[in-house]
């Protein structure tokens, strides 16, 4: 594709700009003020970034608390900080990223270790060789338990049709009962069966003793705690915060832009059906002294009602408390009223997805941004670097510069 702007409207990955005619473009309070539905992440990282490209931006949040998801608070009683809405394990080898976020705050740094628990012990997560070893007794080398896994691979299934499929193709009947079926089942809500093999793209197995979750150059948590963090971020002379404020179409005439990054399908009133999402339920434990012994636990028996249990005074390691908090995760379905954690993407919803997508790209003006505007799961450093990225796209197509489209539709998101 070219390298030129077309004189048409295009769309921009899962963004939205409408070309201006620029005769009119006189640039006037309105056509210099941005509209962005959500003080999340994706908002506010953008909100910064245009701000400092001396845009004036208006940032708006249904809820009476910024950060959105990633929205950090003191418990009442022990003085934690916790993590509202689940642990938000910051990872990323994304060195604009982490220059990114180390702008409005002290970064610590941090290792996931989660553990596995069932009726057959506490494991090590992800999947390593002491896991291998544990489960199936045994003292094997690298060499060996690879050639072990091998042996348990269902080597009958060529081409996985679901995810349960997948696993039992590259991990075998055990590992795939004892840590991925009743965990799914309880985390989705469906059987693995009914579950896209995509959704399982590459197995976590590790062949040596690491049990450090992630692979990434950088991990950690800021210091001050994501609320005050994300707060940093939005301060700026240009932004203008309005909390328990919820959009409403009208707006979109006073801006010259609205970046939404609210529900896909709430913006265009459910005229498609709901695309499904999973939410989360929370049930708070306290006590003296360490409750679970780490971070993250996670419950992979179906038995057991909650699917993960996080102690979060592991969190800020640099603090110190003689009580503990810990939350208890219940996944459920998610009504409109809810708040959606994960987006399902069943087939159903692909199609709905696809009539949403035609929707949006007759919007003027109007981009749609983050985990819900995208309908699609992104982590934290996805949602960043992907509003850089926008924010980027928006200004170099405001002073008719040249943008390949190529570029952008490699994103994340």
């Amino acid at each position: 594709m070219s390298g030129e702007r077309q004189d048409d409207d295009f769309l921009l990955g899962n963004a939205r700009f409408t070309n201006l005619n620029k005769a009119t473009d006189t640039m006037t309070t309105k056509q210099n003020k941005i509209l962005i539905v959500g003080a999340g992440l994706s908002g506010s990282v953008l909100a910064r970034q245009l701000a400092e490209a001396n845009l004036s931006c208006v940032v708006i949040d249904r809820r009476e608390n910024i950060a959105g998801m990633c929205y950090s608070s003191r418990d009442e009683e022990t003085g934690i900080d916790v993590h509202r809405f689940g642990p938000h394990i910051f990872h990323t080898s994304n060195e604009r990223v982490w220059s990114f976020v180390n702008r409005f705050d002290h970064w610590a740094p941090w290792v996931n270790q989660i553990k596995a628990n069932n009726a057959k012990g506490v494991f090590s997560m992800p999947i390593n060789l002491q896991t291998i070893n544990q489960l199936f007794g045994a003292n094997m080398n690298p060499m060996q338990a690879k050639e072990f896994i091998k042996s348990k691979q269902d080597k009958s299934i060529i081409e996985p049709k679901n995810a349960e499929e997948q696993l039992l193709r590259f991990v075998g009947s055990d590992i795939y009962e004892t840590f991925f079926r009743d965990y799914s089942t309880k985390q989705w809500g469906v059987s693995p069966r009914e579950l896209s093999a995509d959704i399982i793209k590459r197995i976590p197995v590790r062949f040596n003793y690491s049990d450090n979750y992630y692979f990434d150059k950088y991990q950690g948590f800021p210091m001050s705690g994501y609320t005050q963090w994300v707060a940093n971020m939005l301060k700026h002379e240009l932004i203008e915060l309005r909390l328990q404020t919820a959009y409403d179409p009208s707006m979109k005439d006073e801006y010259a832009h609205v970046f939404y990054s609210g529900p896909l399908d709430e913006y265009f009133e459910y005229s498609e059906g709901d695309l499904s999402y999973r939410t989360v339920d929370f049930k708070y434990e306290r006590g003296m002294g360490d409750l679970q012994g780490c971070g993250c636990m996670n419950y992979t028996d179906m038995s057991v009602p909650y699917t993960r249990a996080h102690e979060h005074k592991y969190f800020s390691p640099w603090e110190s408390h003689e009580k503990s908090v810990l939350l208890y995760e219940y996944s459920r379905e998610a009504s409109r009223d809810d708040d959606r954690f994960y987006p399902k993407r069943m087939p159903e919803d692909m199609l709905r997805l696809t009539q949403y997508m035609k929707l949006a790209e007759k919007e003027e003006k109007t981009s749609f941004i983050g985990r819900l505007g995208c309908y699609r799961y992104l982590d934290m450093h996805h949602v960043i670097a992907i509003s850089l990225d926008y924010a980027q796209a928006y200004l170099s197509w405001r002073d008719g510069s040249s943008t390949p489209l190529s570029k952008w539709a490699t994103s994340p998101c």
